[in-house]
């Protein structure tokens, strides 16, 4: 699973010559952090933040690699500004309570979304499928004028797909929702995105910097109420 993410995620467009699900799609995928400084600065988030989430991942999965290398192989992450979504697998609750852990103990983590299933691994087969859902939404999304597709990060895991990000407005958000819900073969979405009109951040004056180290409070819990959870 991570091995086909990882060339899909590497590139701009590039055609996906399997069919699934009745057709061939176009994948549009974000160049990371390692490249395209230009994509990154047009993200709400701007280049500064597009790298700082980068490097949050990237101490998250290696400290599941120092706690448990399943954790690394069977779990994703994925990251906005500073907010981060687990998805995969978990053998047992154990596991899954102990994932969570460690990755909200990473600096710089001010939110944790734990959607992570106690399931079995999925197989190749369900993994292929996750990764074309997750580039039919993207190429959708990239092609909607009405949707800036570079605030949004998408994941999917066992045919559900989750969202985060920051939307422009509502009626982005809808469309965003739409476009995802509609895809073929999805049973539902779950949308992390944060509504936030105005200027890119990288437009925007600097924060005041927080406190880090071991008196800084704790990250967030995800909130009481997602922003939008539809089962279809």
């Amino acid at each position: 699973m991570s091995s086909l993410r990882s060339i899909i995620g590497g590139v701009l467009i590039v055609s996906l010559p399997i069919v699934l699900g009745g057709c061939p799609a176009a994948i549009v995928a974000g160049l990371g952090a390692a490249g395209g400084t230009g994509y990154a600065a047009n993200q709400e988030r701007g280049a500064g933040g597009s790298v700082d989430d980068f490097k949050i991942k990237t101490n998250i999965q290696n400290a599941w690699l120092n706690t448990n290398p399943l954790m690394q192989r069977d779990l994703s992450v994925t990251v906005y500004e500073g907010r981060i979504l687990l998805t995969g697998a978990a053998p047992d609750p154990q596991f899954k309570a102990q994932a969570k852990e460690v990755a909200s103990r990473v600096p710089g983590v001010r939110a944790v979304y734990d959607e992570i299933e106690v399931a079995p691994s999925e197989s190749t087969w369900e993994s292929a499928k996750d990764t074309w859902i997750t580039s039919r939404v993207r190429t959708e999304l990239a092609f909607n004028p009405d949707v800036r597709s570079v605030n949004y990060a998408i994941e999917t895991a066992n045919k559900s797909v989750y969202l985060i990000g920051s939307a422009r407005s509502q009626a982005e958000l809808d469309i965003a929702t739409t476009v995802a819900r509609t895809t073929p073969d999805v049973k539902r979405v779950v949308s992390y995105v944060e509504i936030r009109p105005g200027v890119p951040v990288a437009a925007q004056p600097p924060a005041s910097p927080q406190a880090s180290g071991p008196g800084s409070a704790a990250p967030a819990a995800a909130p009481a109420t997602r922003v939008e959870v539809e089962k279809l």
